[in-house]
């Protein structure tokens, strides 16, 4: 069943088997392609509470405590984001962020390399670390490269042919952003958000199972 328009759905991010972060985000559209979501910026979030300092991928699954990192209250990230995600079936999948700054200028694209899946209005996202970025004139490059590369071989994260694959995503979407084609084409740059979303409330905490869940 397609969701439909303003609808708010809970957006799982997770690492490692860690959720890092779990924000409300709002259904743009649905189509036979793929679905539209919208992040508001300083949206109110879930976020896993780290030692001071630390990023998630620096922390070795073997060292964070039993039960993983609590989730606190927190917020987003000042700036917005349209994010599509394309349907498809198994595989390495992506998701497609047009990213705006606080005036609502559009700042360039994000590429999530990611496994994903939905159940209802949740929307779980299992990030694999290596994505791009794209700017405006479509200039590319990579982003967590080096991080993405360390961690091949890693049982909480990918093997040998799994990092082939996830970089073959990427370069799958690299050849769509040199050739100028969608999603880097121009389409959306200049997207507004209804005026009457408001941004939305902070989620029901998840559960224990949804927290840890791969």
């Amino acid at each position: 069943m397609n969701l439909e328009p303003g609808t708010v759905v809970r957006w799982h991010f997770r690492f490692g088997g860690q959720t890092s972060v779990v924000v409300p985000l709002r259904v743009v559209k649905e189509t036979a392609e793929g679905l539209y979501l919208w992040v508001a910026g300083n949206s109110p979030a879930w976020r896993a509470e780290l030692p001071k300092g630390a990023h998630l991928r620096d922390i070795d699954p073997a060292d964070r405590p039993t039960g993983g990192y609590p989730l606190k209250p927190g917020t987003w990230f000042p700036d917005s984001a349209l994010i599509y995600q394309p349907h498809g079936v198994g595989g390495v999948g992506h998701a497609v962020w047009w990213r705006f700054d606080l005036e609502h200028r559009f700042t360039g694209w994000y590429v999530n390399l990611e496994h994903r899946s939905r159940i209802g209005a949740d929307i779980h996202v299992t990030d694999l670390e290596l994505d791009l970025t794209v700017r405006p004139d479509g200039g590319w490059e990579w982003k967590d490269e080096a991080s993405f590369i360390a961690k091949i071989g890693h049982p909480a994260y990918w093997t040998v042919e799994q990092a082939a694959a996830i970089r073959g995503e990427g370069e799958r979407l690299v050849k769509l952003a040199t050739e100028r084609a969608f999603p880097f084409d121009g389409t959306h740059i200049e997207f507004r958000p209804p005026a009457e979303w408001a941004v939305p409330n902070l989620p029901e905490l998840p559960g224990p199972v949804d927290r840890l869940s791969a």
